[in-house]
């Protein structure tokens, strides 16, 4: 296909790099800096302009008559990836997608439909449920939902007073029979890695990715990291400086999924506090920055339950989140959009991070690669993997043969089955029924030949 991404900022850039194995790609970015950097780095002809206009869209190849397949609009300005996707759908593009900020622009399907838009992505609400999974599982350093939020992927090292330490992954199901969980990869302490089999022994310091239903997710929690528990459940605090779309997000999430936490919400806006103070008006809204140590103290940051700092600014996110720890918050929470500090849990004290943009990024993918055909997709960058949630139709050859039948090659996992209102922990002797919703796990290389095996085939077309 011949695809126009309008934005080449993180987002951009990674979504081009993904797509351009495989697909003619165009990238119009408007900072010349910015575009030379693309230019050097990515297979892609890069255009230095602003996406919002005809004539430069034009020279990308959107146009009346023109061979553009598709145009993602992803610029961190909604205007610009509006009328960009406006103009492209008035030239005839077969199909166009926006990022959009604002979650005005998503609450309803309207503004997309009037403006011939495909699909209207933000990444906050995502983000929002990931930082929730995050609070849920306090150990868990990465979580993704699965089958309507009925299960989810966790990321979880285990600690050395674990009862895991030391067994195969064949003896753990018969010992603890109330885990329903699949191993899909693991890290492990001396370097090597994989996905694993019965055989796989566990050690101490392992990371493990490990798909489970919610109900066993407080279970999974205790036996990786017995010594981390929550606080009782009346006195729970969630501490979030930075409230904006997304700490707002985030905060009317707990408030609605977690009703047991008493919230803390610090920034620095006055009238943005006066907001909080009318929305959530049993909660504690201090108008103050992250690092207002005096407050975070008589706030009760030793022993909080979590401090998410959501700011727009990435390094004040990280330094915030090593103060709070330092101080004795349980869990901090940095959300992060640069790919360079991805790394830094390792060298700082914060828990966990977390990027909308790799959010944002997975919807676009998934779009793109299977159109109508997966429900759900997910990239777990670190490992090289993807997550993806298919459903067999009526007419599916695979109906009736059991997993053991399918004989799918190492590096390729059905994690969960969802049947009707039940999620299914598979075994070989599991079959497979019409309408089953299937969670595939398998290595980027082999997610195409696993999805089609499925019926979500891969989209190559040129």
């Amino acid at each position: 296909m011949n695809i126009v991404i309008v934005g080449g900022g993180e987002i951009g850039r990674k979504v081009a790099k993904y797509l351009s194995a495989i697909h003619n790609i165009h990238l119009v970015e408007l900072d010349p800096l910015a575009a030379k950097s693309a230019d050097d780095e990515l297979d892609v002809h890069v255009i230095t302009g602003n996406g919002s206009r005809p004539q430069v869209l034009a020279s990308a190849g959107v146009f009346q008559g023109g061979d553009t397949d598709m145009l993602i609009a992803c610029t961190n300005r909604d205007e610009v990836n509006l009328l960009s996707c406006w103009i492209a759908h008035n030239a005839g593009v077969k199909q166009v997608i926006s990022r959009t900020r604002s979650l005005e622009f998503t609450d309803s399907s309207d503004w997309g439909r009037k403006l011939g838009i495909d699909a209207l992505i933000s990444p906050e609400r995502s983000t929002a449920r990931e930082i929730l999974g995050l609070i849920e599982v306090s150990g868990a350093t990465h979580t993704a939902e699965l089958l309507n939020r009925r299960a989810a992927l966790y990321t979880l090292k285990l600690a050395p007073d674990s009862p895991l330490t030391g067994m195969t992954l064949k003896d753990i199901r018969p010992k603890f029979p109330d885990l329903m969980a699949v191993f899909t990869y693991v890290e492990h302490s001396d370097g090597t890695s994989g996905v694993p089999n019965g055989f796989t022994e566990l050690k101490a310091d392992d990371v493990c990715y490990v798909v489970t239903y919610k109900k066993s997710a407080e279970l999974l929690q205790e036996l990786f990291q017995p010594s981390k528990r929550m606080n009782s459940k009346s006195n729970r605090r969630v501490f979030i400086a930075g409230c904006g779309k997304l700490g707002t997000q985030t905060a009317l999430m707990i408030r609605r999924d977690l009703g047991n936490f008493s919230l803390r919400l610090i920034d620095k806006d006055s009238k943005r506090c006066a907001k909080l103070s009318e929305d959530f008006g049993e909660d504690l809204v201090l108008n103050t920055d992250g690092a207002d140590k005096r407050t975070l103290i008589e706030e009760g940051i030793e022993g909080a339950d979590a401090y998410i700092s959501a700011t727009s600014s990435d390094e004040l996110n990280l330094i915030y989140c090593a103060l709070a720890k330092g101080m004795g918050a349980k869990k901090t929470i940095a959300v992060v959009r640069q790919k360079r500090y991805m790394e830094l849990t390792n060298v700082m004290p914060v828990d966990a991070i977390v990027d909308p943009n790799e959010s944002l990024v997975g919807v676009i993918l998934k779009f793109v690669r299977f159109k109508e055909h997966a429900l759900a997709y997910s990239m777990i960058e670190r490992i090289n993997a993807e997550m993806l949630e298919v459903v067999l139709t009526d007419k599916s050859e695979l109906i009736g043969k059991t997993l053991a039948e399918l004989k799918l090659k190492k590096g390729a996992v059905i994690a969960l089955i969802g049947r009707d209102d039940d999620v299914l922990v598979p075994t070989g002797a599991t079959d497979l029924r019409a309408n089953d919703h299937v969670i595939l796990f398998a290595l980027t290389e082999m997610m195409p030949e696993t999805a089609g095996l499925f019926g979500a085939e891969y989209i190559h077309e040129d």
